[in-house]
């Protein structure tokens, strides 16, 4: 029966995605609308939980075709203040000023419903980011690229960041949107078998 259990992922992120497909996921995506600015909560792990939820539930909601639906979400922790996207190039850099040489914890929400029986598990995956320095000419250069202003935390692991990350502690994938090892976890607790799963 989980063979034929459509996967939907709650959320726009191509490299939410590419992680699924690469895993042997094949997940049909359906952007969830939420607005995150409406959203808080106490910490940055538990943001990015109930950003989460938010996410999977929106979609989940009104599907009637046995989905299984995934909702991530990410927020850079840095002394305890949850950072987003950043609004645009000048929080960019001012963000990346503030990050260099130092490390955050990227906290991912992950939630994941089964639309047949209603149930719903959540739970955040936190990795430890050791920033490198990069000096402000290619601060400037990689605010200029675009990408930092599309991603939690003003920066990825497989972009034009990736050479200013000095290294991790923990799940990488966690780190570029969604960890594999969680959401196996939480499937598990639906009763679902990732591998049940696979294309």
């Amino acid at each position: 029966m989980t063979a034929a259990r459509p996967l939907v992922l709650a959320s726009a992120s191509p490299a939410r995605l590419g992680l699924l497909k690469q895993a042997g996921l094949d997940p049909k995506v359906m952007v969830s609308g939420v607005d995150e600015d409406a959203i808080s909560a106490p910490t940055p792990g538990e943001l990015a939980r109930v950003l989460a939820e938010a996410k999977a539930t929106a979609v989940a909601d009104g599907l009637t075709g046995g989905e299984l639906v995934v909702g991530c979400d990410s927020v850079l922790d840095l002394d305890g203040e949850p950072l987003g996207k950043p609004r645009d190039a000048a929080d960019a850099t001012a963000r990346w000023r503030a990050m260099r040489g130092r490390s955050g914890v990227l906290r991912t929400g992950h939630c994941v419903i089964d639309t047949v029986s209603g149930r719903r598990v959540s739970e955040t995956a936190s990795t430890t980011v050791r920033f490198g320095s990069p000096d402000d000419a290619e601060i400037a250069a990689y605010v200029a690229s675009g990408e930092p202003l599309h991603v939690a935390g003003a920066f990825t692991l497989d972009g034009r960041s990736a050479p200013f990350i000095e290294g991790i502690d923990g799940d990488p994938g966690n780190v570029i949107g969604l960890s594999l090892p969680l959401l196996r976890h939480l499937l598990a607790q639906l009763g679902v078998r990732i591998t049940d799963l696979w294309g």
